[in-house]
């Protein structure tokens, strides 16, 4: 590591299910962040860290910003909007389009006030023509006075490199705030339950995965190197909790299969996962649930 370095914070910001964690995972070059095709996906800010001979990126990703309709989409729009103000670089994540809906307009009139860089991420364009590129670089610049402006597709990992030399660009010299082999500060319990939950996003209905959450309250690895994992998944009413489950716990064993492959590649070890349902009505707007499922406004 040279002696004299790039090194900050970096927010990724943008309306649900825009791939703000898919642009993460690719950036710090493995997975972190759950994603889904589900809006909301990301719940909490996740902190993640890229470190190479040029610097160090602290990335922070953000729930999407959207209207809330309940105490945990107060909380998610809260994390977003709190970590605007605590880093040294912002990525602005939209879709390619020529339409600036009400929520962009919302993102550009916030972020015109704040006086750090903002790179705007064209995400998706492996959907869209590369001729029609342009117009939608034209379609924002007139919105927002951005640094730079980067067209990628993070899902096909095309130009993600480039969102990496722009950062850098930007970044103030400074120390780094982690060891070069740390890739993230979320303690591994808290990455299974993530995991848990995206496979429960991936395979439940539309209106199930929203009112889901998960915590792991047990995760201890025998003197033999087999990890055991105890972990329950949250729903709201009854007849999501037989949905979860599944006939015959077909459902539920799906969950845990896919979950537990990816819980074992994380701790290079075996893994012998438990998952219970339970259901805690309405959690979603009760602050003493939403606190002992990690969701503590006093902690934003």
């Amino acid at each position: 590591m040279q002696e004299k370095i790039k090194s900050g914070f970096v927010t990724l910001i943008g309306r649900a299910n825009v791939g703000k964690s898919t642009l993460m995972n690719h950036l710090i070059g493995q997975k972190i962040a759950i994603t889904s095709n589900k809006p909301q996906t990301t719940r909490s800010r996740i902190q993640t860290v890229y470190t190479d001979e040029r610097g160090q990126i602290v990335f922070l990703d953000t729930p999407g910003i959207h209207k809330a309709k309940n105490k945990l989409g107060e909380y998610m729009v809260n994390v977003a909007s709190k970590t605007l103000s605590e880093v040294d670089v912002i990525l602005w994540l939209v879709e390619p389009s020529t339409y600036i809906g009400e929520t962009e307009r919302e993102i550009a009139e916030r972020l015109r006030a704040m006086r750090k860089p903002i790179i705007l991420i064209i995400n998706k364009i492996d959907t869209v023509k590369k001729t029609e590129v342009v117009t939608y670089i034209d379609a924002y610049k007139s919105i927002c006075d951005f640094a730079e402006i980067v067209p990628v597709s993070a899902l096909k990992d095309i130009n993600v490199d480039s969102v990496l030399e722009v950062i850098y660009k930007h970044l103030p010299y400074g120390p780094l705030y982690y060891d070069e082999d740390t890739v993230t500060d979320q303690p591994m319990r808290e990455i299974a339950a993530e995991i848990i939950r995206e496979k429960a996003l991936r395979l439940l209905k539309d209106e199930i995965p929203h009112g889901i959450a998960v915590t792991v309250e047990k995760m201890r690895t025998r003197k033999d190197g087999i990890t055991d994992v105890e972990a329950t998944i949250i729903c709201e009413r009854d007849s999501h909790k037989g949905i979860v489950i599944g006939k015959g716990g077909a459902m539920l064993k799906k969950i845990g299969t896919f979950a537990r492959q990816d819980i074992e590649e994380m701790v290079e070890g075996q893994v012998n996962l438990k998952i219970w349902v339970k259901v805690r009505k309405e959690w979603r707007d009760n602050e003493l649930f939403m606190k002992s499922y990690g969701y503590d406004k006093r902690k934003i």
